[in-house]
């Protein structure tokens, strides 16, 4: 399904309008401050829209089974992409199309694995934000995912690749910028089947626009299936409900059936037998 004429003029006209409007409250803005001076960073966060759904602009669409109706429906998107398309080579458009159309059996987050970054700090869930000197700690609640950002240690290389990948941090003025690389390949960006390889390296920057409000900003590189460097750019909320907390989404059991089901040893003709 494809975005109408009327859709792709709101989207070419609201889409600059709105960032420069956060880039401007940015610079205006003057951050909290930890004990040592570095801009506050600690809270809870939590992005807004349906970018987890398609980084991309799209418009509503079906949903992947009937049985779902409306609750499993894809709500419509402006995107999150700066300029609204992510620049593929041709043949992992073809892949990213390819991953879209099976997207419910292929999406690594159904199967709750860890979602990678840049896709934790988009799902429609909440993260902390745990700031010291040396490391900062990002807790999400999807599948109780973590990941350390060790700070002014640009030398420190990672011994293996993992799902959230190895972040080094530092700040430039009153941003915070950490550099992700060494992902595992099979993380995604969305259920539209976005992708990236073991070469993507991530560049995040958080900026305070507000009390209660930052600029997220990810420029991703990865000369495998990009033709160049691109950017997306959103804002992150902090969470105001009083008694705020992570809470457990612990989404392994919640899979089991569905991966591993068709290797139980009992069958229901066995299960249904006396005990001797």
């Amino acid at each position: 399904m494809t975005l109408s004429k009327l859709q792709r003029k709101a989207l070419i006209f609201l889409t600059p309008l709105i960032l420069t409007c956060a880039v401007n409250a940015a610079e205006d803005f003057s951050p909290p401050r930890t004990a040592d001076g570095s801009p506050d960073f600690n809270g809870i966060w939590q992005a807004m829209g349906s970018a987890h759904w398609n980084i991309e602009p799209h418009a509503a669409d079906f949903p992947p089974l009937p049985q779902l109706g409306a609750w499993g429906s894809v709500p419509a998107g402006l995107g999150i992409v700066v300029g609204g398309e992510i620049p593929y080579t041709p043949e992992a458009r073809q892949q990213q199309q390819q991953n879209k159309d099976g997207w419910l059996e292929k999406d690594p987050y159904v199967k709750c694995y860890m979602p990678g970054v840049p896709r934790a700090n988009y799902l429609p869930f909440p993260f902390q934000i745990v700031q010291s000197p040396d490391h900062i700690i990002m807790a999400y609640e999807f599948a109780s995912a973590s990941r350390i950002v060790y700070m002014n240690r640009p030398d420190f290389e990672a011994p293996v690749y993992s799902w959230m990948g190895h972040s080094r941090g530092y700040f430039e003025g009153d941003t915070l910028v950490i550099d992700v690389t060494d992902q595992m390949p099979d993380t995604w960006f969305d259920h539209a089947g976005n992708h990236h390889t073991e070469a993507l390296k991530v560049t995040e920057r958080y900026t305070h626009t507000g009390p209660d409000t930052l600029l997220y900003e990810a420029t991703l590189e990865d000369p495998n299936v990009y033709t160049r460097p691109w950017t997306i750019r959103m804002p992150l909320y902090r969470r105001l409900d009083e008694n705020m907390q992570l809470l457990e989404f612990k989404c392994v059991e919640f899979v089991e059936e569905m991966m591993y089901g068709h290797l139980r040893r009992i069958s229901d003709e066995d299960d249904q037998r006396p005990n001797n």
